[in-house]
């Protein structure tokens, strides 16, 4: 059972659907902008959105990356060759790390850092102590920040190297790093005394603070950083050439696999932006030297705020709006993969050259947005549209002109407009005569009208014709609207030539059919008139319901010469300027200059002389130049002449026979005494 309150909903939604279709296409394109650059910026503020943003980072900056600086650190790896040869597995005695800082600061190393944590005393305190007396203030240690959350609350925990290593003058710099939701390593820490930071400090560099959304610019895969193992530091001038380490910054730390892959993972070592490329893991070690050198050398990226990116979202609506301003087509597709190729560039472009990551995902869905929405939109309104023109215009115009209209609209002009149309009206003769013999069987009559109607209905539309409407059983037409046809008048003389010609073919098979039947067959008869001028054509009627139509006196003109077609026994008439346009094509004759009612002033009327001789035309053109000149001075004998020259004229001219002869008794009656 429906439930009654949704059908007012319902016709509410449909009425601001309805509202909606009726704003101009301007407004329904700036509440597109709008919308898209709303929701696409809601939507990059979302975590989804930014892992998205920061793997588009990832494929940005490894092209056309900086060289690795030459003077950057070098990695002393805790590896597996060092364990072999050392001979002992991980942890090792602090002892040995201490003759490592020896080794290194007589080797002329600048300033050392042990990404190694020594929070907890050793085992043998003189391990402890050897330590402690090879640190100072050249030394950087590892210390940790961490963040822990309970139900009840959220902790800091940091842990420092023990207090008798920092006491002589080690300097502690916190190694924890901040993965983003996949696991990747791209940001740079903003810890203040950082561990990346403290040894540029203690290097004697003096690097920016780094910020809070500072990426890292990385220089290559694993190993990009020259590396040398720890039993190799430890004595260098066996194992590793002379200067090495000299006035160089070193970091120790673990480095346990040669290129550990994301499947295997690895002890302290993390997926970069590089990974996606490589698909190997990092060291910590090198991740901390790649930090070093951002800062020391101002490579770091500064990911744009979420202002920065919600202009450039807005910017890319923008641009969208004004490459569909005027319409959609072909060329939108082009528009389109141009734009993406500019955001894209302009996107690296800030990243490489100033800087700052601004993603191009939020900006390119934007303009993708905009462009496809207002494509869609606009294509959607060409379908509804051309459904109101195919329903519109079937009734009355040819299929291949309805075509032409739904794929160019442009070409009609609907609310009026002013138009030089060839108008046809035609009727049949006696029609009311065969209503009255057949007024016992209605159906049949119908079929009758409908039997001739369609044949003469076919030759208006295969001439490219408009039928305006059906007056029972007369039929008005029109060419040169809704669309341009040059050559209105041969089109339109030609469709009544076909008329006529299906006429024939009508009788003929009714003129069958009844002697088939055996009875008397009723031979059908029309009258056609046509005349071309200037007429107002549009959508005539009312707000409710409206007709196709065409005004004029040209009408007017073309209706009265059908029915003078009657009189005159000819069954085309055709007017001055429709003859004129015609007479290169068929034999125009004139026939008389007449006043039809609702005119004042004289109109020639001509009609068709198919298969006349030029001899009978010259004949026919004496006879009404004298007609005009001095009518009563014709005789007898001319007419017979002109009906047997031209004897699809013979009810014309017997016409003008009875006319003659009535104006030569009125003469005389007058003369008179």
């Amino acid at each position: 059972m429906q439930n009654p309150p949704l059908v007012p909903a319902r016709q509410g939604a449909l009425a601001v659907i309805d509202r909606i279709r009726q704003l101009p296409r301007r407004a329904k394109l700036a509440a597109l902008t709008l919308f898209v650059a709303a929701v696409v910026s809601l939507a990059s503020l979302t975590g989804g959105w930014s892992l998205a943003d920061l793997r588009a980072y990832d494929y940005l900056s490894i092209v056309g990356r900086p060289e690795l600086p030459e003077d950057g650190p070098i990695i002393v790896a805790i590896d597996e060759p060092s364990m072999a040869e050392i001979g002992s597995q991980w942890p090792w005695p602090r002892a040995l790390h201490a003759r490592l800082i020896e080794a290194l600061r007589k080797a002329g190393a600048r300033a050392m850092a042990l990404d190694v944590i020594f929070a907890e005393p050793a085992a043998e305190p003189e391990n402890d102590r050897a330590l402690a007396d090879v640190l100072g203030p050249d030394v950087v240690l590892a210390g940790d920040q961490t963040l822990i959350e309970t139900p009840q609350a959220d902790q800091f925990v940091r842990t420092e190297p023990l207090p008798l290593f920092i006491e002589r003058g080690a300097k502690v710099g916190i190694a924890s790093v901040n993965l983003s939701g996949d696991g990747t390593l791209r940001q740079i820490p903003s810890y203040p005394d950082g561990f990346a930071m403290t040894l540029a400090t203690v290097a004697g560099a003096d690097p920016e603070p780094p910020q809070k959304r500072s990426l890292i610019q990385t220089f290559g895969p694993a190993r990009t950083y020259p590396t040398v193992s720890y039993y190799q530091a430890l004595d260098p001038e066996n194992f590793l050439p002379e200067g090495t380490f000299r006035d160089r910054v070193v970091i120790v730390g673990l480095s346990l696999q040669n290129a550990p892959s994301i499947a295997d993972g690895g002890a302290d070592a993390f997926a970069t932006s590089d990974t996606v490329h490589s698909r190997s893991l990092v060291a910590g070690a090198e991740v901390q030297a790649t930090i070093y050198d951002n800062l020391v050398h101002g490579l770091a990226i500064q990911r744009a705020g979420a202002s920065i990116s919600i202009a450039a979202i807005l910017l890319s609506a923008l641009a969208a709006a004004l490459a569909v301003f005027k319409s959609t087509n072909w060329r939108t597709l082009g528009y389109g993969a141009f734009a993406l190729a500019l955001i894209l560039l302009a996107s690296y472009g800030l990243l490489r050259f100033g800087h700052l990551f601004v993603s191009p995902l939020g900006p390119g869905l934007a303009f993708l947005g905009v462009a496809v929405g207002q494509t869609g939109i606009d294509y959607a309104e060409e379908r509804r549209r051309r459904r109101e023109i195919m329903r519109a215009f079937s009734q009355y115009l040819s299929p291949a002109l309805v075509e032409r209209l739904a794929k160019d609209p442009s070409q009609l002009k609907l609310g009026g407009e002013r138009r030089t149309l060839s108008v046809l009206f035609c009727d049949v003769r006696g029609f009311t005569t065969i209503a009255e013999d057949m007024k016992d069987d209605p159906e049949g009559l119908t079929t009758l009208v409908n039997r001739l109607l369609t044949p003469l209905s076919e030759a208006v539309l295969n001439q490219g014709g408009t039928i305006d409407k059906y007056i029972g059983d007369c039929l008005m037409a029109f060419w040169n609207a809704p669309l341009d046809d040059p050559d209105h008048a041969l089109h339109a003389v030609t469709a009544a030539r076909d008329m006529l010609v299906a006429l024939a073919r009508i009788n003929d098979e009714l003129r069958a059919e009844a002697e088939a039947a055996g009875r008397q067959p009723k031979a059908l008869r029309i009258g056609i008139g046509i005349n071309t001028g200037e007429c107002v054509v549009g959508n005539m009627g009312s707000a409710r319901r409206f007709d196709y139509s065409a005004l004029g006196d040209a009408v007017n003109l073309a209706s009265r010469l059908e029915g003078a077609s009657k009189d005159y026994g000819i069954p085309l008439l055709l007017g001055e300027r429709t003859a004129a346009l015609v007479a290169g094509k068929f034999p125009v004759i004139e026939i008389d200059r007449i006043t039809v009612k609702g005119r004042s002033t004289v109109s020639p009327v001509f009609t068709l002389a198919e298969g006349a001789t030029e001899a009978a035309l010259s004949q026919h053109h004496a006879y009404v130049d004298a007609k005009y000149r001095d009518a009563v001075g014709i005789d007898e004998a001319q007419l017979d002449a002109l009906t047997s020259t031209l004897p699809s004229l013979a009810q014309y001219y017997e016409r003008e026979r009875k006319r003659l002869a009535a104006m030569k008794r009125n003469r005389a009656t007058n003369k008179a005494p």
